[in-house]
């Protein structure tokens, strides 16, 4: 159980341990502020992008033995991108971090169900196993803060080394290995899927800096649409698919894929944006960041912990549309920041809101995105929820990374005579960051109207046959979530 979690932790982790650290990397290599967001979206998007594949590979070549594989490599990654002497150098560690994140992370809720057998030892090995996926992200964000701050950005990938060595040493002894199953790797649907969403992501990062107008701009878009036509025709030819298209039979399921990327890209832009205003307009340190959002984490860790509990008195869909509206209302509200905004109330407060809203609205998000499904899909609709994830964070960044370039040059181009260089360029800052989260907001209120048009159950009363449904589903959603 202990390296199963330790793995589990550590490969959520690196989605948040850098983002307290940006303002610091950014001093090191002297990325943009469009660029800077690469150092996050290059693990998410090969994370997500491969998350199936690497799904399929375990299946194929047994589990144990790609979950070492892949945690080796991340151990190797993480080395060579604490070394990094520039950035092209991190960017290619922190996409070789996500590409074995993505083989190593499927096998690890799959051993820990083969390791523990009875009922009431398995919900307590899913139960501890949900907690340190959830709470991963919050303790990212304060490790990243606090290593920055006594030592230097580079030690929140150091850390991995020597846990990824124990892990790599201790799992042979105590993990079962599973059967090979016989089967094919569709690897071409795993590189035309995440290099066309790579591609999407580049052109929206390549607009914020450069404008629409631009020929690599242009090209990237369209790169993008070529990649992803391509992958479904691949998909729809493919003998075992990595993205079985079955999948989206469901308008449930698909309402909750689509919202589930709107979802997931407002918040990554949050805690992306967020942290650049406490830090470079509020003047804290990366550890004082870190711990800044540790009562939003709280409320969200706390509230997913009762979701399942009335799950059997409120329909999934209700239960998502009311997460949802306290979120949008909480976006709302933080999202018009100055330079003289105070962490409380107008950051802490909204801050605590969302953390109540995202920790209703995550759990029969999940549910919706595997309801339904035949047993033999089980696993690639959860897998599917869990790229959606993934790409959704790069995909959001990406788009609201424009929307923050956009809104940085009006503000300098309508820069007040007689204010101080260094005053300005706060107000600028928060300015761009204010658009930036109001484009967040713009993204809650769409996957709002996208439940609100798939979700069963939301305006209408549930019978009560869907009440019992609606408590299993939750609670496999939690699973699933987890996963």
């Amino acid at each position: 159980m202990a390296i199963i979690l330790t793995s589990q932790l550590m490969i959520v982790l690196d989605a948040s341990v850098v983002i307290t650290s940006l303002p610091k990397i950014h001093d090191a290599f002297g990325f943009s502020p469009t660029g800077l967001s690469w150092v996050q979206n290059a693990y998410t998007l090969t994370f997500g992008g491969l998350l199936l594949f690497g799904a399929r590979v375990g299946d194929i070549l047994g589990r144990r033995r790609v979950y070492l594989g892949g945690i080796a490599l991340f151990t190797l990654a993480s080395l060579l991108g604490g070394l990094a002497p520039n950035g092209p150098w991190l960017l290619t560690t922190r996409a070789i971090q996500g590409l074995a994140a993505a083989i190593a992370a499927p096998s690890t809720l799959a051993l820990l169900m083969m390791s523990f057998q009875t009922a009431r030892e398995r919900m307590r090995a899913i139960s501890l196993y949900a907690a340190a996926s959830s709470g991963g992200a919050s303790v990212g964000l304060v490790v990243g803060g606090l290593l920055t701050d006594l030592a230097s950005w580079r030690w929140g990938l150091f850390i991995n080394v020597p846990i990824g060595i124990a892990l790599v040493l201790l799992a042979p002894r105590y993990l079962p290995e599973t059967e090979r199953n016989p089967g094919r790797f569709d690897v071409l649907g795993a590189l035309s899927s995440t290099l066309g969403m790579t591609a999407l992501v580049y052109g929206f990062v390549r607009a914020g800096s450069d404008g629409w107008s631009d020929h690599t701009t242009l090209a990237s878009f369209a790169a993008a649409v070529f990649l992803l036509a391509g992958f479904v025709l691949v998909e729809l030819r493919a003998q075992q698919p990595i993205m079985p298209l079955r999948l989206f039979a469901s308008r449930e399921r698909t309402g909750a894929y689509v919202a589930r990327l709107f979802t997931v890209g407002g918040m990554f832009a949050f805690f992306f944006f967020q942290t650049q205003f406490l830090q470079n307009v509020r003047d804290y340190s990366a550890l004082k960041a870190g711990f800044a959002f540790l009562p939003m984490t709280a409320v969200l860790f706390a509230t997913s912990r009762l979701v399942p509990k009335v799950a059997g008195a409120v329909s999934s869909g209700r239960l998502l549309i009311t997460g949802l509206s306290i979120a949008l209302i909480a976006m709302a509200w933080t999202c018009r920041l100055s330079a003289d905004t105070q962490y409380f109330p107008r950051v802490a407060l909204p801050m605590m809101l969302l953390g109540l809203g995202m920790g209703i609205a995550f759990i029969p998000l999940t549910s919706s995105g595997i309801a339904g499904v035949d047993p033999k899909d089980s696993g690639a609709a959860s897998g599917l929820v869990n790229a959606f994830h993934q790409v959704g964070g790069s995909l959001g960044l990406g788009v609201l990374v424009t929307v923050f370039g956009t809104a940085s040059r009006t503000a300098a181009a309508h820069q007040v005579a007689g204010v101080p260089a260094a005053i300005a360029a706060k107000q600028h800052l928060a300015h761009a960051i204010s658009a930036a989260l109001t484009g967040s907001v713009v993204f809650l209120a769409v996957a709002l109207l996208i439940v609100l048009a798939t979700a069963p159950g939301v305006l209408r009363k549930p019978r009560r046959t869907e009440l019992a449904d609606s408590a299993t589903t939750v609670t496999s959603g939690a699973v699933a979530s987890a996963e």
